[in-house]
């Protein structure tokens, strides 16, 4: 039960620090790895799950989507500029798979459409 506790442990704090690294780079998304960290946390330490959910890292980019209010337009920009960058350098790397080229733009389109129209955009905080 101490590994599994330690392995959570491990791997929330490595979460911890690219969700960081992503909140300040635009070409890494924060949340997947913020959220990961909460889940990690939780599962590692009562303790540490509280502490986490305190810090404004938290706060700034998880904390509205996860009570269900939606996220800042800053958010929704920096999350689907990572994706279409991501999605961009997959597209060219396919080559000549046109299958594959198509699934991805159906892909990305689907995922443009979900964070415009299926994420609520709430105001900025003034931190």
């Amino acid at each position: 039960m101490k590994i599994r506790k330690a392995l959570f442990l491990l791997l929330g704090c490595l979460s911890l620090a690219l969700g960081a690294i992503g909140a300040v780079l635009p070409i890494l998304p924060c949340a997947p790895f913020l959220l990961l960290a909460a889940f990690c946390f939780a599962q590692s330490s009562d303790r540490l799950h509280g502490w986490f959910i305190q810090t404004r890292l938290y706060q700034n980019n998880l904390e509205s989507l996860l009570k269900g209010q939606g996220m800042t337009i800053k958010a929704k920009l920096r999350v689907i500029a990572t994706v279409t960058l991501t999605m961009l350098l997959g597209f060219m790397m396919m080559g000549g798979t046109i299958m594959g080229r198509a699934l991805l733009g159906i892909v990305w389109i689907v995922h443009l459409l979900y964070f415009i129209f299926g994420v609520k955009t709430i105001a900025s905080k003034d931190l």
